[in-house]
């Protein structure tokens, strides 16, 4: 872990501790707190990366609708290594000058993304359940197949 990370994971409990805060907490609340307490100074590549992050969202949450009435995402990251950085790059799926393989890398990187969310809950369930002994374990099927084709199918109207 990071020194930057420990520097936060010090201050988090030491909000606790302050507050009394057992259980789940509001991450807003304790960076308002770290701020008011002089505890957490973003620099300028903080504040770009906030703002870069919020762009980011915008991006995330514009969806279109095609000529069959599916609504799909406008916007794609797929990120690409340069030296020592890696960069997310951005594309609209309706620009025609947005690479192909742009959207090829970038569903890739999705479907991983999903793959290593599955990953973790599979993992965290099983920890959960190990470590709480539950009467009925939760049971988390990883199969999408039938998810997926129900969301697929048009809605019906009702008369």
């Amino acid at each position: 872990m990071s020194a930057y990370s420990n520097q936060v994971k010090e201050y988090i409990e030491r909000y606790k501790a302050e507050n009394g805060i057992e259980g789940p907490m509001d991450l807003h609340e304790v960076a308002s707190w770290a701020w008011r307490n002089g505890l957490h100074k973003p620099n300028a590549k903080t504040v770009i990366d906030a703002i870069a992050a919020d762009i980011a969202q915008v991006f995330r949450e514009e969806y279109r609708t095609d000529v069959h009435g599916r609504r799909y995402r406008a916007n794609h990251a797929a990120t690409h290594k340069q030296g020592t950085k890696t960069l997310s790059l951005w594309a609209d799926l309706d620009d025609p000058n947005a690479p192909h393989s742009h959207f090829v890398r970038s569903f890739a990187q999705r479907r991983q993304q999903i793959v290593g969310d599955c990953v973790q809950l599979k993992t965290d369930v099983d920890v959960y359940n190990d470590k709480r002994v539950p009467v009925e374990p939760i049971q988390i099927p990883l199969d999408f197949t039938l998810d997926v084709a129900e969301l697929q199918q048009p809605l019906r109207k009702v008369a």
